[in-house]
């Protein structure tokens, strides 16, 4: 039977695709859910499995071609591909035949992504106890089996890399599709907006203290969710969020569109470049939830697993360059948002406090934001108002 293989259907947000990378040629054997093609959006990469056991008759989109929602990009023939019914009185031939080739050379039956994860991370497969069907190491078995394969193959692979001194060696690749769009949004975002940046520092003291006080009982009390920092600035920014509305608007046209929720995007670094997983209604979430929410949505960024609906929409963004090292930076707008929080390295200074030197952990706080809605004395107002509550977090709690 011939069954059509269709795009994804992309939201109204996404336009259009492109064929990343076929897994599967016409012809070649594919199991029920593997995988055979990524379609690359302007902010994820989808994957698209086989819809049976069978093989691909026809490719009707090539690689680097444009695909819309639904549209028909290959042909599948179900069924097709298997092996041959075995021919009377040449059963042990055949047996013998059956044995997958790979299997007689020590080698492991992996699935395409497993194998991408284990050339990324340097992994033996050779060493990786496959949980598939018949054996097959799955992407999972790959990220079980840890780091500790990737050190030892690192030398290895650096080996083959042989460079004559003085040489100048050049590469070429063309831009992903992901990576265009993020570099169309910012230069979009610096040309349409009149952006502008306000500083200021907070003292890190008090939630370092309070973090360092009740992590164990927090873990022990949420099932071992861990107490960071991020879930405190997420919880600062929705107050303030409250009390300055203008910082948690959009402009559309001519119109100014206040918001009377807090969606807040979290930038998360990714393989593929910088993305904005939304925590919706964050205002109704506990301390423990935007925990579990943020490190869940970072693990799927890195791993490709977020969906577009995740990406879409959002009033105000928080970004943390800290974690790299970055001790002072501006952040750019995620248009149509008006404001966008960063969040740097928390370093140890010297600071006058009463009259004494003490030596404190201080992190500079900027807020970027649109001067068309936004006055500085609301951008001024909105991160005082930050600085005061993470400075002093019972404010968060009595909304004071």
């Amino acid at each position: 039977m011939t069954i059509e293989i269709k795009a994804p259907t992309f939201p109204e947000s996404v336009q259009d695709g492109t064929v990343a990378t076929w897994h599967k040629q016409p012809g070649e054997a594919v199991a029920r859910d593997e995988l055979i093609v990524d379609i690359e959006t302007d902010k994820v990469v989808l994957e698209v499995v086989a819809p049976a056991d069978g093989a691909i008759s026809e490719i009707i989109k090539g690689e680097g071609e444009t695909v819309l929602s639904n549209e028909v990009i290959a042909k599948f023939e179900e069924g097709a591909g298997e092996a041959p019914a075995p021919a009377e009185g040449k059963a042990e031939e055949v047996k013998a035949e059956e044995k997958p080739a790979g299997k007689e050379a020590g080698e492991k039956i992996a699935m395409p992504s497993a194998k991408k994860m284990a050339a990324e991370k340097g992994v033996d497969l050779a060493g990786v106890e496959g949980s598939g069907k018949g054996g097959r190491v799955l992407k999972e078995d790959v990220m079980k089996a840890g780091a500790a394969p990737a050190a030892a193959a690192a030398p290895a692979a650096a080996a083959e890399v042989s460079v004559a001194p003085g040489e100048r060696v050049e590469k070429r690749v063309p831009m992903t599709r992901m990576r265009k769009r993020i570099a169309e949004r910012l230069l979009d975002a610096t040309q349409t907006t009149a952006m502008l940046t306000t500083f200021n520092e907070v003292n890190m003291k008090p939630v370092m203290d309070l973090r360092k006080n009740y992590k164990e009982l927090f873990e022990k009390v949420h099932n071992g969710t861990r107490l960071g920092f991020m879930g405190f600035f997420v919880k600062a920014a929705v107050e303030a969020l409250k009390r300055y509305p203008a910082v948690n608007a959009s402009i559309d046209g001519d119109d100014i569109v206040y918001h009377g929720y807090q969606d807040i995007g979290v930038a998360v670094s990714s393989p593929k470049g910088l993305v904005v997983p939304i925590l919706r209604n964050a205002e109704n979430m506990g301390l423990a939830d935007m925990e579990n929410a943020i490190r869940d949505m970072g693990v799927r960024a890195r791993e490709g697993k977020l969906s577009i609906e995740e990406m879409t929409g959002g009033t105000f963004t928080i970004t943390n360059g800290g974690v790299f090292g970055s001790l002072l930076s501006t952040p750019i707008l995620n248009p149509p948002q008006t404001a966008i929080l960063g969040m740097h390295k928390i370093q140890e200074r010297p600071m006058a406090v009463n009259g004494k030197v003490e030596i404190l952990p201080m992190m500079y706080l900027a807020l970027s934001y649109d001067h068309r809605l936004i006055d500085g004395k609301e951008a001024v107002g909105f991160l005082v108002a930050i600085k005061e509550m993470i400075e002093d977090p019972a404010r968060i709690l009595l909304e004071v």
